[in-house]
């Protein structure tokens, strides 16, 4: 029976349960509906299929194989933990609606077997997730503006390089090519996926939009965008290629900078997302099954630490109502349960030895250093050799340890508490304690996560987790990001201006659009009054067309006109008409008749 219902339908009928049910029983239906979908996508038998139609096309609703499993899996584990978290940071029944039609759109694309459904879903996820933005009001408004045009320009690339994927194959099916094929469409479907994993260039959405709506929210839009972005360049690309890894890489160092100079909590936390989906477009991009094994592994384990800390720093708002760390300070002691959390999630995105961050960001960092025994990168690259892409993901290390240092420095550490705010509610803290202890569990006990993850017996045989070397490397990246933070503390301090390239992006989209509308309704606007005096005039000569004609035959060059009796009947007109005013007036005549028609 289980296997007949695709998981994001009981998701979405709890959605529309949300939107109109009292507020507790609403939530209760998202908690149960979410956390069946964890259930299910344990005991859904591998290849389970629904095969139908989608537009008249053939299509597969619903496909079960390793890579789907696990997003199942973990999408539904975290959305019954923040259907909870929301319940108690006092989300309503529409927010939490939003919320759970955002979750089940998002699975409905990462458990599609065809191009043509995930496609079909994946702008649903755009359309749900900007509702639950905008749904907050006030600057979410605006921002969530600017997400929905991104993902409408990114959806729309992506379904450009499906409709190529079609006439190349003749088919939307997976199984009917390996990835995206042709000259054109797996460029355009990089770019388009590209967007919503956050490329360098294409990410200004993800800092602008995740720090603007309730606190609840955030937890939710930290989790599903990009990660199904990561599933789908696995399935757009399952063979990697070198400038995906290479791109996974420079996220990696672009996201821990730019996090460095933020002042605002959910900001700092947003920019970190680029940083560390680096490392799963890195393993996508790595050619190797164990690459592509260690990339899942940390989407898993970073939707789990990543909303533990949009959850630990929410809290933080929500009972100070502050969001620049340079506000606040000292609340370790007044809020333990909090710091507590914070500083699970902040360990594990760290990759600290014993947490679940460490073992997935080992695998890919492992690999990458690899990647010259395998064929992938050339013999020399100047400067770096062939290790280029090993440094990145080494120096992201570093800047995320930073990163997390100065976040929870200022938070919880720096100066005395001048506030006395309440610690979590229970409601709050007991998710955020369960997924805390699950990034502790997995991280002490990885054989756990490697029997969740695709090609198992390849994770299980060729890597180690706790060696020697990776618990060095490990602790190498701590040390080097806590000297880094102290000695540059006041350095970073100072560089909190710089801009990133939505400083320039967003009025230049904002005037540029709107410039872009007045010329096309002003034009438009220029062509309907041409139209309407045209017609207006033909009107009036199809009145009185001798009149009209003498009057405007006396006033054109190449006319000699003269009222004359013709046949006995008086006021007729005999023209003499030159050839080209002949064709002066076809044309003329011709375009009132036009405009006639067209009004």
């Amino acid at each position: 029976m289980i296997e007949s219902v695709p998981p994001f339908v009981p998701v979405l009928i709890a959605a529309a349960i949300a939107a109109v049910a009292p507020r507790k029983v609403g939530h209760a239906v998202g908690f149960l509906a979410t956390a069946g979908v964890a259930v299910g996508a344990l005991l859904v038998p591998d290849g389970t299929l629904i095969a139908g139609q989608l537009f008249g096309f053939e299509t597969v609703l619903y496909q079960v194989d390793d890579f789907s499993r696990l997003m199942g899996l973990i999408f539904g584990l975290i959305g019954a933990a923040a259907v909870l978290y929301s319940y108690s940071s006092e989300a309503d029944g529409k927010q939490t609606a939003a919320a759970l039609g955002y979750v089940g759109t998002s699975l409905g694309a990462v458990f599609a077997g065809d191009w043509l459904t995930l496609v079909f879903f994946w702008e649903l996820m755009a359309v749900t997730s900007t509702l639950l933005v905008w749904y907050y009001g006030g600057r979410a408004v605006r921002t969530g503006f600017r997400y929905a045009l991104a993902h409408g320009i990114g959806g729309t690339i992506v379904l450009g390089a499906v409709v190529w994927q079609y006439v190349e194959v003749g088919s939307f099916l997976f199984s009917e090519a390996t990835g995206i094929v042709g000259p054109v469409a797996p460029v355009l479907m990089a770019v388009g996926i590209g967007v919503n994993v956050g490329f360098i260039g294409l990410h200004t959405w993800l800092p602008d939009t995740y720090p603007s709506p309730h606190i609840a929210a955030s937890v939710f839009l930290c989790v599903y965008t990009t990660k199904t972005g990561v599933y789908a360049m696995f399935r757009a690309f399952p063979e990697g290629h070198l400038w995906i890894a290479y791109m996974g890489g420079a996220m990696a160092v672009f996201g821990a900078s730019m996090a460095l100079l933020q002042e605002d909590m959910r900001r700092l936390l947003s920019y970190h997302i680029i940083s560390q989906v680096g490392y799963m477009v890195a393993g996508v991009g790595i050619t190797t099954e164990l690459a592509t094994a260690g990339a899942f592994g940390h989407v898993f384990n970073h939707i789990l630490y990543k909303a533990l800390l949009f959850m630990s720093i929410g809290v933080v708002i929500y009972r100070t109502g502050i969001e620049d760390i340079t506000e606040v300070g000292g609340l370790w002691k007044v809020m333990p349960l909090t710091f507590i959390s914070y500083l699970f999630g902040a360990a594990a995105i760290s990759g600290v030895p014993g947490f679940n961050g460490f073992v997935s960001k080992g695998i890919v960092i492992a690999e990458a250093h690899h990647m010259h025994n395998i064929n992938v990168v050339p013999e020399s690259i100047p400067f770096v050799g062939t290790d280029l892409l090993w440094w990145l993901l080494i120096i992201g290390g570093i800047g995320t340890f930073m990163s997390f240092i100065k976040l929870g420095y200022y938070v919880f550490f720096h100066g005395p508490a001048s506030i006395d705010p309440d610690d979590a509610k229970l409601g709050q803290a007991g998710p955020m304690l369960a997924v805390g202890s699950l990034c502790l569990a997995f991280g002490l006990l990885p054989n756990v996560l490697f029997e969740l993850l695709p090609y198992t017996e390849v994770v299980t045989a060729e890597y180690t987790t706790y060696t020697v070397p990776h618990v060095a490397e490990g602790i190498a990246l701590g040390v080097a990001g806590f000297v880094g933070f102290f000695s540059l503390k006041n350095v970073l301090s100072r560089l909190t201006w710089i801009p990133d390239v939505d400083r320039v992006l967003n009025p230049a989209v904002f005037y540029g659009g709107r410039a872009l509308v007045v010329a096309v309704t002003e034009t438009w606007a220029a062509v309907d009054r041409v139209a309407v005096a045209v017609a207006s005039g033909a009107l009036r000569v199809g009145s009185d067309p001798q009149h009209y004609a003498y009057a405007t035959a006396k006033r054109l060059p190449g006319i000699e006109a003269e009222a004359r009796p013709n046949g006995g009947r008086p006021g007729t007109i005999d023209l003499q008409v030159s050839m080209g005013t002949s064709v002066f007036l076809i044309v003329m005549t011709l375009l009132g008749a036009l405009a006639v028609l067209l009004l």
